[in-house]
């Protein structure tokens, strides 16, 4: 398992827009800015945001994104997954048919490192990252 640019890249945005809360939106402009991360690209990583609920969006002027909930109730596992999709360290961890699962002499270890990952990550808040 690797995270991509989207997975680190949305964890910095979650993690700008909890720092810059005033109880305003704050727009993709600024965040790009502060990131140092190209506006268009990072408009690809909210959209995946958005689509998993995290933020609330307005248009207009003073239009922009700001977090739906406290920073303490996103899990970072969470938003590695909706920018990431399953981060299994190998494919065959979630598939229903694997035909070699029964008879793999390494499943198991995969499946206790797919474990570790994912209470790790699920252990950890964006405010944890903020601290």
């Amino acid at each position: 398992m690797k995270i991509s640019t989207k997975g680190r890249y949305a964890l910095r945005i979650m993690i700008d827009l909890a720092n810059n809360d005033n109880g305003n939106f704050i727009s993709l402009k600024e965040i790009a800015k502060r990131q140092g991360v190209s506006r268009k690209y990072l408009e690809q990583i909210v959209s995946m945001l958005n689509k998993a609920n995290y933020l609330e969006t307005a248009r207009g002027n003073n239009g922009g994104y700001r977090l739906v909930k406290d920073a303490k109730e996103y899990k970072i596992g969470d938003i590695l997954r909706a920018t990431e999709g399953d981060l299994a360290p190998i494919a065959c961890i979630n598939q229903e048919e694997c035909k070699e699962k029964e008879n793999c002499k390494t499943f198991k270890f995969w499946e206790g490192l797919d474990v570790v990952i994912n209470e790790y990550l699920d252990s950890k808040t964006l405010a944890d990252l903020i601290k």
